[in-house]
């Protein structure tokens, strides 16, 4: 149940704090008070998309913010599913702060998404609204309640599941299909290619060596003259670079009885010798394997042109390029080769899916077909002394074409106030106070359900009056006695029902209005609600009927 409600800078409320206390709690003030602003500033920390409109003075920060004790409601899982700190006292706090356009989320002071604060929201307080009415006509809104009823979260859960696994399938099988149908259309084109790049028996790092080869071929006789040359100048009998050492390296040994250094720089000698003459002899090895071969440099060349139209043809700029598209093109082909098979693979099991989600949605309906009697049965009970004893009602189940999210069928509500009026659906023959009365049936019936801590009517009551709405809130009344019931009515029956009760009003004074709101002592209440019954001149007979009210309780 929510215990404080704090606003700071939202639409005409500079600050006010509502403490709420278990019970019926009802709101009353004149039209334009700002009712709607309260109830505005709580759908706020329940996820509500803000309006920038309702922020009184952009330059200051706006912070709705309400503590809740939801200690008997198992919400365990969810703080620890999203990573949030849960207080084992069972104080939760949700706050909304909204500032420059920017709007930021908390529950217990941890940052969350607004996706976050709703989903938690939802599972502490139902606002319902007038507007809420039009949901009858809604055949989801007329489903989700049946399946509240039926307690077949888990069975849902699991469908929904396997429905949506079984749309993974059909769209992997589609896309799928198109594939291999766009493959098709280019099979001929896509088998060319291959061929061809297949035919050319290509090699990883064949254009480099290639490249390499053919520069070595196209100047031979330039390389062999070089390395000719190089080699006479190491080994030339007068002047070459060894014989100049071999004389260096006999006058080093002659120094050795009379300079002791002259051993060390002799050996160093004798191993450039021997390196030397390691190197002329590759150098000769090389110059006697340059030959110049005219044949072989056509062939090479022949080879590097075939390389180089490929890579054109391709965009590509290497051989090592070309051996991925050929892979890739493989790929595809094998694809097609085998995509009769891969699609029956695939149909196969979506045509397993589909049976199961049929079996499931099978039980799902069994399951809420079995609810809808009960819930047939108890909304007739429920509403009959709202002054609707002649009230029929039925669940109308719908067969869908093909399953949904939702199941294979739909629920439609068919009404009837009056004997011998055949039932239709409740949307098209229901007057206002009609829908009211009926949607406080079912919203009643939901909550006890859902065993939500807290719900909100806001002017539910409307359309009707005497004492039908009295009934309605005796109905309020007894909903309050297993949870907290919070609700804004302008209907007097409805007010005295109220454990508590706060007057909503607006303050002229300075230089703009402001909304307040105050709880009632016994006294004041009792003026509150012989106003609602005669107006601003409050007569004799108006408190004598306002105290009967109170009193009856």
């Amino acid at each position: 149940m929510i215990q404080k409600l704090t606003i700071r800078n939202y639409a005409l409320i500079d600050f006010l704090e509502i403490d709420f206390s278990s019970g019926l709690t009802v709101m009353t003030g004149e039209t334009g008070a700002g009712k709607s602003i309260i109830l505005g500033a709580l759908s706020l920390i329940l996820g509500e998309r803000a309006d920038s409109k309702a922020i009184k003075n952009e330059a200051r920060k706006t912070v709705v913010e309400g503590i809740f004790d939801i200690a008997a409601y198992d919400l365990q899982p969810f703080f620890q599913a999203n990573d949030l700190d849960y207080d084992e006292t069972g104080v939760c706090i949700l706050r909304r702060e909204l500032l420059s356009g920017k709007s930021r989320s908390f529950v217990n002071d941890t940052p969350v998404s607004l996706g976050t604060l709703k989903e938690l929201g939802v599972q502490l307080i139902d606002i319902h609204s007038q507007h809420q009415n039009l949901l009858l006509g809604d055949n989801r809104f007329q489903l989700r309640i049946i399946d509240l009823w039926a307690h077949d979260e888990n069975l849902l859960s699991e469908y929904r599941r396997e429905y949506r696994t079984y749309k993974e399938l059909c769209v992997k099988l589609e896309q799928l299909r198109r594939t291999c149908e766009e493959s098709r259309k280019e099979e001929e084109y896509l088998r060319f290619q291959y061929n061809q790049l297949c035919e050319a028996r290509l090699q990883e790092g064949e254009q480099k060596q290639l490249e390499e080869e053919r520069e070595i071929l196209a100047h031979a006789e330039e390389i062999k003259q070089g390395l000719y040359a190089a080699t006479g100048c190491l080994d030339s009998e007068e002047n070459g670079a060894l014989s100049q050492l071999r004389e260096a390296l006999h006058t080093l040994r002659s120094l050795h009885t009379i300079y002791s250094g002259a051993d060390e720089l002799a050996d160093r000698m004798e191993s450039s010798i021997i390196e030397l003459k390691d190197i002329q002899a590759e150098i000769e090895n090389r110059q006697e394997r340059v030959t110049a071969d005219p044949e072989r440099l056509q062939q090479v060349e022949e080879r590097l042109d075939l390389l180089y139209e490929l890579q054109q043809k391709h965009r590509v700029q290497s051989d090592s390029e070309l051996l991925a598209i050929q892979s890739d093109l493989e790929t595809k082909l094998s694809v097609i080769d085998h995509s009769d098979a891969a699609i029956a693979d695939l149909q196969q099991q979506v045509s397993a899916q589909e049976m199961r989600i049929l079996e499931l949605s099978g039980e799902l309906s069994a399951c809420r077909r079995t609810a809808a009697e009960t819930f047939t049965a108890k909304l007739i009970e429920r509403t009959a002394p709202l002054g609707m004893n002649h009230l029929r009602f039925e669940v109308e189940w719908l067969q869908k074409e093909r399953p949904d999210i939702d199941g294979a069928e739909s629920a439609r509500y068919l009404f009837s106030a009056n004997k011998n009026r055949p039932l239709q659906p409740v949307a098209e023959i229901a007057s206002g106070g009609e829908i009211s009365r009926l949607m406080l049936g079912i919203k009643s019936l939901a909550a006890d359900a859902a065993a939500l801590p807290t719900i909100v009517f806001d002017e539910i009551d409307t359309g009707v009056s005497g004492e039908i709405a009295d009934k309605m809130g005796e109905i309020m009344a007894d909903m309050a006695k297993y949870m907290q019931v919070i609700a804004i009515t302008h209907l007097p029956q409805v007010a005295s029902r109220g454990d508590h009760h706060f007057r909503i009003y607006k303050n002229d004074e300075g230089d703009t209005a402001r909304t307040c709101m105050e709880p009632l002592s016994d006294e004041q209440r009792l003026q509150e609600i012989a106003r609602m019954l005669s107006g601003a001149q409050i007569s004799d007979a108006a408190l004598s009927n306002a105290r009967e009210l109170l009193n009856r309780n």
